[in-house]
C-alpha cells in the first residue's frame, strides 16, 4: 500500500517545481508529475503520477498497474455526446443502463465510470476485482474509465482529472435510488466539474418503484449473483445467492430489498442470460 503521506509530498515538491521527491518508505526517488510532464509522454511504466493516463502501458496491464485514471477498454471517438455512467458493476448500476438505453437521447453514447481500490484492485463494498468491471465491459461493448483509489488522497483529487478525459461530456449519471445523504454528497461533490465541462447531473432511478425495477430486471434475464453481505443481511441473504424475485420476496424486517443500506451487494452478469 501507497504511505498516505505521499500525496502531500507529491502536491509539495509540484508546488517548488520539484520533479521528483523521496518516497518516505523506500527512500527512492519518485517522479513527480513536473518530472514526468518533462518527458512529453508515457513512457508505459505504470508511474505513481503518470500525467498521460498512462495511454502507452499495455491495455492487457491497466488493470493491475495503472496508478492514476485510464481507460481500460477502448474509449472511442465521442463523436456523440456522451453519458457517463458511474458504475460498480452489480444491478443498480445495471438498471441504470436499462433505463438510460431506453430514456437517453438516440445521438447519446455511453461510457462506464469506475472507481477502485489502488492497493487491493477492487470496487469498494462490492467485493469485485476491477477484472470482473472489465469483463462486463467488454460483454456490454462499452468504453470503461477505471479510477484507482489511493489512501490519503482526496476522492475529487482523484475523480475530477479522470472526468476530463471524457471528451463531449453531456451527462454524470448515477444509480442511486433513495439515499438521500449520498445523493446530496453526490451533487455537492461534483457539482463544479459539471459545471465546469457543460454536463449536468442525472439519477434516473431515483425513487424508481421496486415492482418495477423488479420487472425490468427480470425482462433482461441478467443473472444477479450477491457478490457481498454485511451482518444486517445475516440470516436471509448468502454470498452466491441470485437476486431474483424469490429472493427480492423473501426480505422482510429492516433489511432493504434492493439492499440500498448495504445490506448486501451483487455481480451483475451480464454474459448470463436466464430464460
Amino acid at each position: 500500500m501507497i504511505n498516505p503521506e505521499i500525496w502531500k509530498l507529491h502536491s509539495e515538491a509540484c508546488e517548488g517545481g520539484e520533479t521528483f521527491y523521496l518516497d518516505p518508505d523506500s527512500g527512492f526517488h519518485v517522479f513527480t508529475e513536473v518530472g514526468l510532464n518533462e518527458r512529453v509522454k508515457c513512457c508505459g511504466s505504470g508511474c505513481r503520477h503518470c500525467p498521460f493516463a498512462h495511454e502507452n502501458v499495455p491495455e492487457s496491464k491497466r488493470a493491475r498497474n495503472i496508478n492514476q485514471a485510464s481507460w481500460l477498454t477502448p474509449s472511442g471517438d465521442f463523436a456523440k455526446p456522451v453519458d457517463a455512467l458511474f458504475w460498480s458493476g452489480g444491478k443498480d448500476s445495471f438498471l441504470t443502463l436499462l433505463a438510460l438505453q431506453r430514456d437517453a437521447a438516440k445521438d447519446h453514447q455511453f461510457v462506464l465510470v469506475t472507481t477502485f481500490d489502488a492497493a487491493e484492485r477492487q470496487v469498494a463494498h462490492q467485493e469485485l476485482g476491477i477484472a470482473d468491471i472489465i469483463r462486463q465491459a467488454q460483454y456490454l461493448k462499452l468504453p470503461l474509465l477505471g479510477i484507482p483509489l489511493h489512501p490519503g488522497r482526496d476522492y475529487a483529487d482523484a475523480v475530477e482529472p479522470a472526468l476530463r478525459l471524457i471528451q463531449n461530456p453531456a451527462r454524470f449519471v448515477f444509480g442511486d435510488l433513495h439515499s438521500e445523504h449520498i445523493r446530496s454528497w453526490r451533487e455537492e461533490a461534483f457539482a463544479a466539474i459539471a459545471k465546469e465541462l457543460g454536463a449536468t447531473l442525472k439519477f434516473p432511478l431515483w425513487h424508481a418503484d421496486y415492482e418495477f425495477l423488479m420487472q425490468d430486471l427480470e425482462k433482461s434475464g441478467v443473472v444477479c449473483e450477491v457478490s457481498a453481505i454485511t451482518s444486517a443481511a445475516e440470516g436471509q441473504v448468502k454470498l452466491g445467492d441470485i437476486f431474483n424475485r424469490e429472493l427480492f420476496e423473501s426480505l422482510s424486517g429492516s433489511i432493504d430489498r434492493f439492499g440500498e443500506n448495504g445490506e448486501f451487494h451483487t455481480l451483475a452478469k451480464v454474459w448470463d442470460v436466464s430464460g
